[in-house]
């Protein structure tokens, strides 16, 4: 798929330590995971749109996301988004809700979920939109597993569509040591 071809961006910090725990289920109970998108925390989506994926673009988003440090995390709890997401909780939160905050003041045009939800929450997604019973299964595997330690020290440019497996990193930065 080239730029042209993808219809939607993504800044995302991929979660590696966590697919042991939750690879399994994600590629039966979490469509993104169908598209290509690893076990990841969103720092914005949807972003802008893949057309401005140009050089100077890329170099300026480079620079804002090279001025934030690395930092340890763990991915502690699962939690739940009504009926409908099985998640997992990264804590601490603040410094994910920081790169949000930091790329959206930058292009204010793209909030967070086009500015759906009123509260911003860092999660790792297990599940969406699934059957109550393979949604609860997954919940308690995954929170077996638990605690699971990881450092965010890079955020992926992805951009994709619907198809399968369309979803590809454009541009990889990393962040401050």
């Amino acid at each position: 798929m080239t730029v042209r071809e993808a219809s939607e961006t993504a800044l995302v910090i991929p979660v590696p330590e966590a697919e042991p725990a939750v690879g399994r289920w994600r590629d039966r109970l979490d469509p993104a995971c169908t598209l290509g998108v690893p076990a990841h925390i969103t720092v914005l989506y949807p972003f802008v749109p893949p057309s401005w994926l140009d050089q100077t673009f890329l170099d300026e988003l480079g620079e804002l996301l090279g001025g934030v440090g690395a930092f340890e995390f763990e991915l502690t709890e699962v939690r739940w988004f009504d009926e409908d997401v099985v998640w997992v909780e990264p804590k601490p939160a603040e410094p994910f809700l920081r790169l949000t905050e930091l790329v959206v003041a930058r292009w204010p045009e793209f909030p967070p979920y086009q500015g759906a939800h009123a509260e911003l929450v860092p999660h790792l997604t297990i599940a969406q939109d699934c059957p109550r019973r393979e949604m609860e299964e997954a919940a308690a595997a995954v929170a077996r597993e638990l605690p699971i330690r990881s450092r965010a020290d890079r955020v992926w440019l992805m951009a994709g569509g619907l198809s399968p497996g369309s979803w590809e990193v454009r541009a990889d930065f990393p962040l401050a040591t």
